[in-house]
């Protein structure tokens, strides 16, 4: 029920088409000023190269989805899962800080968004009237968030079925595309780091699922998620006859085996949940962090005043406190003189 309830609640979003974008479907380039930029001599120059990884291509095109007040543009494009085997759209944004020569050396952290409902065929975080991009544009001058670059991939591969983000059996390897194929394709196309220290999830409802589930099962990948009104168990249909491998894919289960572990840089995860106040499953997560809050498991709970089930509100609740947190947990762009 807390999927339909997020379907209905923003579902109406993922349908927003962009038409006063006067260049949609005009080419965009990523392409920053590294090409041209002299190879580091010394200090932060070196430091920055050192944990830098440059596009390793091949490029993907792109053509622009729209444009944001500062000119900046969200890109669109398909892409082909060579590990999953599915294919289907990612949006892209490049904040203002990446094309500055002075980060030219300098890989960027990259916040892997993800909608609510089916999160098919569009990802609604790819329209400006949540002002996700913007936020995070402003957020950064005011040395709230990180500027991170933020990935939109679709989150399943139809509208008839919840596939969690999982590789379940006899369907399309959704694990893959979201955790290798859509990483892959980010440091294909764009400066980014070679450490886990690089990279986030963040997600609402049925998305947030996606990437609690997948910080959890990878954090030798991923470092931090903002978990906004999140579905804490795997519930898709689909598993039905595969109860091992749901519970391979089970929050729950990841959290408590990861917690088990030895406390060390390498292995910690940082999972900033978001609650609306007048929503349901407040309960559920504080439950969650209480059980499974040790070792490496790093948990903050920021409740939303009357915040409802919906995306708006779970962008009010970073800028209050959500993208702070894991933006000092995570990997800065380091600038060069």
């Amino acid at each position: 029920m807390k999927r339909l309830v997020a379907a209905v609640a923003l579902g109406s979003l993922a349908l927003v088409t962009l038409t006063g974008c006067s260049d949609e479907g005009a080419p965009v380039s990523f392409d920053g000023p590294s090409a041209s930029a002299p190879a580091p001599a010394t200090g932060k120059g070196r430091a920055a190269a050192a944990k830098t990884l440059m596009p390793t291509g091949p490029k993907a095109e792109f053509t622009t989805q729209n444009t944001l007040s500062d000119g900046t543009k969200i890109g669109v494009t398909t892409l082909h899962g060579e590990k999953s085997g599915f294919t289907g759209k990612v949006w892209v944004w490049a904040p203002p800080q990446y094309f500055d020569p002075t980060y030219a050396r300098s890989g960027f952290p990259v916040l892997i968004a993800l909608p609510g409902g089916n999160g098919y065929p569009n990802n609604y975080w790819m329209g400006t009237d949540l002002k996700l991009q913007s936020s995070i544009s402003e957020w950064s001058k005011e040395g709230k968030s990180l500027p991170f670059i933020v990935v939109m991939p679709v989150l399943n591969p139809d509208d008839k079925h919840y596939y969690d983000g999982s590789d379940i059996p006899g369907q399309p390897k959704m694990g893959t595309w979201m955790t290798e194929d859509v990483p892959d394709f980010v440091r294909a196309n764009f400066r980014t780091f070679t450490s886990r220290d690089g990279w986030a999830f963040m997600g609402s409802s049925s998305g947030a699922f996606v990437g609690l589930k997948s910080v959890l099962k990878h954090p030798d990948k991923f470092k931090a998620v903002i978990a906004s009104g999140p579905d804490l168990v795997p519930d898709s249909p689909l598993w039905s006859g595969h109860e091992a491998q749901k519970q391979a894919n089970n929050p729950e289960k990841l959290a408590k085996a990861l917690g088990a572990q030895p406390d060390t840089k390498d292995h910690e995860v940082y999972l900033a949940f978001q609650v609306g106040s007048k929503e349901s499953g407040l309960g559920n997560v504080e439950s969650f962090m209480k059980t499974y809050t040790k070792g490496p498991v790093k948990t903050r709970l920021q409740v939303i005043p009357d915040g409802e089930h919906n995306a708006r509100t779970y962008v009010k609740g970073m800028g209050d406190g959500s993208i702070q947190w894991i933006s000092r947990h995570m990997q800065a762009p380091i600038p060069s003189p």
